[in-house]
């Protein structure tokens, strides 16, 4: 355990020093929040932009943060020998994984943090009390670590350069089926239901729904467990060092 929370703590360390990663996961969703707040670019669903807008791009932000940029940051450690040379400590495979899980929690919470900051600035006011706001921060959590587990997945199997783009690929795909672009009560009744059972689907859900409704869909969080349970599962399991 100690050999994993110090390499957590190298592994944040490294995050938070780099100017480029600190422009993806803040900078850019808050430009974001703030320009789409003013404009009509994006049809919403709410009275009030903002009430649509702030969960969406939380939904936004956990997802880039881990499933992109944790992919695309260990495919090339992977590719320049990087894990292989972790791999000669007495960190196994799964330590790894699970010190980039907690490096990427502590970095989403620094995200959550600003960004929640700022909407609530905007105007934002979650209706919902102190269990919609628990059962918010229980999907947050457990899409983290879905997501987490998919980049891990694509980024302890693929080449590096093939894994940047089924990377992106896959994140343009979760986002156009997030509810965020295109609000799910626009989907089909049988493609929403679909949409709801991804973790892309399922967290823009929850968050919206404890946001507006004071309401906690549970069968958008079992999915989201069911998400949490096997993707890092699978990921430990099939993860090469070179």
């Amino acid at each position: 355990m100690k050999a994993i929370s110090h390499q957590a703590r190298l592994e944040t360390q490294m995050t938070l020093a780099r100017g480029e990663s600190l422009l993806l996961t803040i900078g850019i969703p808050l430009v974001l929040l703030v320009t789409l707040n003013a404009t009509d670019f994006i049809a919403v669903t709410t009275d009030r932009r903002i009430d649509f807008l702030a969960p969406g791009i939380l939904a936004l932000c956990v997802m880039s943060t881990s499933l992109v940029s944790l992919s695309i940051s260990t495919g090339f450690d992977r590719y320049y020998g990087v894990l292989r040379r972790l791999h000669t400590t007495p960190l196994t495979a799964r330590d790894v994984i699970y010190a980039k899980v907690i490096s990427l929690v502590v970095t989403e919470v620094i995200q959550l943090v600003v960004l929640g900051g700022v909407a609530v600035a905007l105007g934002w006011r979650p209706v919902g009390g102190a269990g919609s706001l628990v059962g918010g921060l229980v999907a947050l959590l457990l899409a983290s670590t879905a997501f987490a587990g998919i980049g891990l997945v694509l980024a302890g199997r693929l080449r590096a350069e093939i894994n940047l783009a089924a990377s992106n690929g896959l994140y343009i795909v979760l986002l156009l089926t997030s509810g965020f672009i295109v609000p799910l009560e626009s989907f089909p009744t049988w493609m929403r239901s679909v949409v709801e059972l991804l973790p892309s689907g399922a967290l823009t859900s929850v968050l919206h729904s404890t946001s507006v409704r004071a309401d906690v869909p549970v069968g958008s969080l079992i999915a989201l467990l069911a998400w949490a349970v096997v993707t890092p599962l699978l990921a430990a399991n099939t993860f090469r060092f070179d």
